[in-house]
């Protein structure tokens, strides 16, 4: 029976290690990966190392990751433990009143308090940057940092402290050297605890963060946005660093012991060695990262004198720019540009609403409505982008910017479905078009992109509605539409992700963004793109001046360099979506070595079907409820 009961256990461990060490093993495995797929393995390669270690913002990332971290830990172990002390000498109702308060930033959700951090700097118009991340990380260590401390405090005698002042020692004394000691276990616990919490957090820094400063976690969210596979690079550094400190960790005190033992080293030897070792450790993290490319602030006086400023503040969704753009704008022009990321529109225009003070913003065409409506942009000086004249006809005079006076096109393009053509027949799709969603015949072989703007467009059109309809009775068929097909087609709902797994052949049908479907044509040549005939969403993201853009001048200087060849080359052959350079357009389009042969580059124009969103809050807050209800449904 024991010995049953043995093999279960030991079955069960090796579960439980499977589930805990595959994803990093996958990770690390895919690091060396020479395709861009994240989860099909293609050969060999360190190419995503090179280019981790040659990208200077996510070096920068990491830096500001452990700088960061690193002092977030000292002060908030210092304030933490010298409080929970404190405390402890404090009358009962005092220490509950402080408990109950500390407890608040553990059990609060961090969007709350994110959001609550957000609009106390915007307030107090602090300029958000490494101060006001580094001031929120300490804050939301404390409260931890204290939980560890306070515990290992009320196990003491009440009576240590007077012992040792009546055997002669001061206050300070009694303190460092008799209650420290003690409660040694939870300091160094709760200083673990506030490193890996700043280490490890996102939400809070996301709202805190500006000025070009961001930590490892913002930098992996806006790159997992689409496939880079140096998230997997990164992430093996991260894993193979963390490895070798808890290697150091629990092998030294193995090793120091055994040399007391045999009388060859002292403690105060082997704590040298520790700290030596820690040290060495951090220096190779800074310098390491330092001497990978972080990216330099050098003025320029040129710069200032014509533009005020030599710094331009850019904020755009995430890899969403060529690999050279940026570099070569501040090489060509003496600047330095600090990119931020955004993972959504309305991520943006809430972070707009704040205050934050941005010169060259790229939201999407309803978005760019609301702003013009609500006075958070100024207006265009054309005289000051004489490359205008290099923009294709199609993209201008958009119905929500008809004479382009608020806004310059970025990127443009359609939402469309990639298909499997050797397990969807061309005619059939074209036949059905958004309806071949709820053909049963390939239930359980589609992705649908889980967003309520989206997924509703698609139900209009199918039902002959237009996507800005306002009529209960259309939005009420369209929520039907989309129930019918979530109860009988089994559909898996995805976001980003729809990339890698349809270059990989997945699912047969999936609804996609032409730039993602550009890739996924481009990796897999058995997929093909199709926009259906009942129309579809024809989108634009363009280029904005905010209000209260610090430097206008430099920001018209970047618009105008962005409709250069050379800048929309860069940006359409790296991101994929349809370029507003004509001349770029024409080279892509016809080029058979770029996307002459890719459907989804082109974008359909001039038909009378396609539509572009208008902005509607009151129209989508009951798209966004009713999108809730399908998915519950299934």
């Amino acid at each position: 029976m024991k010995k049953k009961h043995s093999v279960a256990s030991k079955v069960i461990l090796i579960l439980t290690m499977l589930f805990f060490y595959l994803p990093i093993l996958y990770i690390i495995v895919f690091s060396f990966n020479d395709s861009r797929s994240l989860t099909k393995f293609s050969g060999f390669s360190l190419r995503w190392y090179e280019k981790m270690f040659a990208d200077s913002t996510m070096m920068e990332a990491v830096l500001y990751t452990v700088i960061i971290a690193l002092i977030a830990t000292v002060v908030s172990t210092v304030v933490g433990t010298i409080t929970a002390i404190g405390l402890s000498k404090s009358r009962k109702v005092v220490q509950k009143m402080v408990e109950r308060i500390n407890d608040l930033p553990v059990m609060n959700p961090d969007i709350v308090t994110a959001i609550s951090l957000l609009m106390f700097f915007s307030v107090l118009t602090v300029k958000k940057g490494f101060g006001t991340l580094l001031l929120a990380h300490i804050m939301f260590c404390i409260p931890y940092v204290m939980l560890s401390v306070t515990p290992k405090l009320r196990s003491l005698d009440p009576n240590l402290i007077d012992a040792a002042m009546d055997l002669g020692a001061t206050p300070f004394q009694a303190l460092t050297k008799v209650i420290v000691p003690q409660i040694r276990p939870g300091i160094v616990s709760g200083a673990l605890i506030a490193f890996t919490m700043s280490f490890d957090d996102f939400v809070i820094s996301y709202f805190t963060t500006g000025n070009g400063v961001s930590n490892i976690s913002i930098l992996v969210y806006t790159m997992s946005k689409r496939v880079n596979p140096s998230i997997n690079a990164l992430s093996t550094i991260v894993i193979l660093l963390i490895t070798l400190a808890l290697g150091i960790v629990n092998i030294v005190p193995i090793v120091r012991e055994k040399r007391e033992k045999d009388g060859k080293a002292s403690r105060g030897m082997s704590r040298k060695a520790v700290a030596a070792v820690a040290a060495v450790l951090v220096l190779a993290i800074v310098g390491g990262t330092v001497g990978a490319g972080v990216a330099q602030n050098r003025k320029s006086a040129a710069a200032i004198e014509k533009y005020g400023s030599n710094v331009l503040k850019l904020y755009l969704p995430g890899e969403y720019l060529g690999e050279n753009v940026i570099s070569d704008f501040e090489k060509q022009f003496g600047v330095r540009v600090i990119v931020e990321n955004f993972d959504s529109n309305e991520m943006m225009y809430t972070k707009l609403m704040a205050g934050d003070r941005y010169d060259v913003v790229i939201p999407s065409d309803y978005m760019i409505e609301r702003l013009m409506k609500e006075d958070y942009l100024q207006k265009i000086d054309k005289s000051l982008i004489p490359n205008m004249e290099n923009m294709d006809e199609a993209v201008l005079g958009m119905s929500y910017d008809p004479d382009n006076d608020w806004s310059i096109p970025y990127f443009w393009g359609s939402v469309g479905l990639v298909y499997n053509h050797e397990n969807v027949d061309p005619e059939v799709i074209e036949r059905e078009g958004w309806d071949i969603l709820r053909n049963t015949d390939y239930a359980g072989h589609i992705y649908i992109y889980d967003s309520e703007r989206d997924s509703f467009m698609m139900a209009f059109k199918a039902l002959g509605y237009s996507m800005n309809t306002e009529d209960p009775d259309e939005i009420n068929a369209a929520y039907e539409w989309l129930l019918q097909m979530n109860n009988t087609m089994s559909p898996v709902y995805v976001t980003d992700e729809v990339i890698d797994s349809m270059m990989n052949g997945y699912k047969d049908i999936a609804v996609v963004y032409s730039g993602d479907a550009t890739v996924i044509l481009d990796e897999n040549e058995d997929m093909s793109f199709y926009m259906p005939s009942q129309g579809t969403n024809i989108w634009c993201d363009a280029m904005v001046i905010p209000a209260n853009a610090e430097n206008p001048k430099l920001a018209h200087e970047f618009i105008n360099y962005m409709l250069t060849y050379e800048a929309a080359f860069d940006n359409t052959e790296t991101v994929g979506y349809t370029s507003p350079n004509a001349e770029v357009f024409e080279e892509m389009t016809t080029s058979e070595d770029l996307y002459a042969e890719n459907a989804a580059y082109l974008p359909r124009s001039g038909y009378d079907k396609d539509e572009m969103f208008h902005d509607n809050q009151i129209l989508m807050r009951e798209l966004s409820r009713l999108w809730i209800k399908v998915k519950a449904a299934k």
